[in-house]
């Protein structure tokens, strides 16, 4: 049985062949980046019949060059070649038929792909955006709507994505950890059980949470990458290379992460919506035990009692000392997707919700500020605002409904 290379501390991950019921179907991976290819990898090993499609040819000619992806396997000499079904440029030849639908392009890619598959969806299929960031289900919902999608289609998001992973090269991917759970929930909530049976076969870490409310705010990329790239700017760009959150993450730093993780959570509390912390997050996400500041042993109470430094010196010993982040680089320029991504996707609709909830997110629209000025953007203006998620004009409570069942006062999801 092969096993996915694990980073140093964590458990191997076993490819276990899944264990048809009624047999597999094909199933369509949306992206061969970091996240795609070593998704279709991943499931490729287990014997699902993967189709991958990407939007540009250059990823996939290496995929067909070699004879499929080369996925690294620690117990082999070199990467275990696996083979997708298909792999191909042409959407509705990717998603005809099949029952189930896993996106793994950038957030940012989500409208123009959910415009782009409108018209090739066929009622009784399933999408989980892998991950959703924050408002994906909703923001892609109410494209499919806009561009006419008439068929009954499942939309759901997942809070993260399954793995720790990179492209090491044209057809090369490695999977450097293995999350434990990963929570997902379908638009509305109420068809959640039907999402996790159709995706838990797959991806056997997925785990049902309320909603896709819940999914959405514990969008622990966005409280963490634009952060720590922002405040590495000058570092960035000066070059060289340093590891992202073994040397990123300062005390000052963590200080500013706890701050946007402390916005976050008066969001959630705000719309009666129970999501972890960052820390509870990253111990069930990835195991081992609660570090204490750096320098002391890991401390058993709450973090506010683990020193001066209090919660941002927890944040700094877990995020410095996490096995599956020891050897992720920082960006080589500032003109990555931990900015135009997570900002836009991320940061913008956690401050949007705020606005609808009367809570203030001084430090994340700070942020969101400032990753405009380096960009050029306003991304307050065109990330996911309240419009783009369908939510204008509504408050928490009917929010909330909406999430839940579907519908209210004239608005309507399947």
């Amino acid at each position: 049985m092969a096993v996915v290379r694990s980073a140093r501390g964590l458990r191997p991950h076993p490819l276990r062949p899944v264990e048809p019921r009624t047999g597999v179907g094909p199933v369509a991976v949306l992206g061969a980046g970091h996240g795609g290819l070593a998704l279709a990898g991943y499931l490729a090993a287990r014997g699902v019949p993967v189709r991958l499609w990407n939007r540009s040819p250059t990823p996939l000619a290496a995929v067909e060059a070699q004879g499929g992806i080369l996925l690294e396997v620690p117990e082999e000499d070199g990467p275990v070649r696996v083979r997708p079904r298909q792999v191909s440029c042409d959407l509705g030849e990717v998603v005809r038929g099949a029952e189930v639908i896993l996106v793994a392009v950038p957030a940012s890619a989500h409208p123009e792909l959910a415009r782009r598959l409108a018209s090739h969806l066929r009622d009784g299929q399933a999408v989980l955006l892998l991950p959703g960031r924050t408002g994906g289900a909703l923001e892609f919902a109410q494209e499919l709507d806009a561009a006419g999608c008439t068929a009954r289609v499942l939309v759901g998001e997942a809070q993260t994505f399954p793995f720790a992973s990179r492209t090491l090269g044209p057809g090369v991917a490695a999977i450097l950890g293995v999350k434990r759970t990963v929570p997902a929930a379908a638009l509305p909530a109420r068809r959640t059980p039907e999402l996790i049976a159709l995706f838990r076969p797959l991806l056997p870490m997925l785990e049902p949470a309320p909603s896709v409310l819940h999914t959405s705010l514990e969008n622990m990329g966005a409280v963490l990458h634009p952060a720590i790239t922002l405040l590495n700017a000058g570092r960035i760009e000066a070059g060289p290379g340093f590891r992202f959150y073994a040397e990123g993450v300062t005390s000052g730093v963590a200080r500013a992460v706890a701050a946007v993780d402390g916005e976050r959570l008066a969001v959630a509390r705000a719309f009666g919506v129970p999501v972890r912390s960052l820390l509870e997050w990253l111990q069930d996400a990835y195991g081992g035990a609660p570090s204490g500041p750096l320098g002391q042993e890991p401390a058993s109470g709450p973090a506010e009692a683990w020193g001066p430094e209090g919660e941002a010196a927890a944040i700094q010993a877990a995020l410095t000392r996490n096995p599956a982040y020891t050897d992720l680089f920082a960006p080589r320029s500032l003109d990555h997707r931990y900015l135009w991504e997570d900002v836009p996707t991320g940061l913008v609709p956690f401050a949007a919700l705020g606005e609808a909830a009367g809570v203030e997110t001084p430090v994340i629209s700070g942020l969101v500020h400032l990753a405009g000025s380096l960009h050029g953007r306003d991304y307050a203006a065109q990330g996911r605002t309240l419009a783009r998620m369908g939510l204008s004009g509504l408050g928490p409570d009917e929010i909330l409904t909406f999430v839940m069942e579907g519908s209210v006062a004239g608005c309507a999801t399947a």
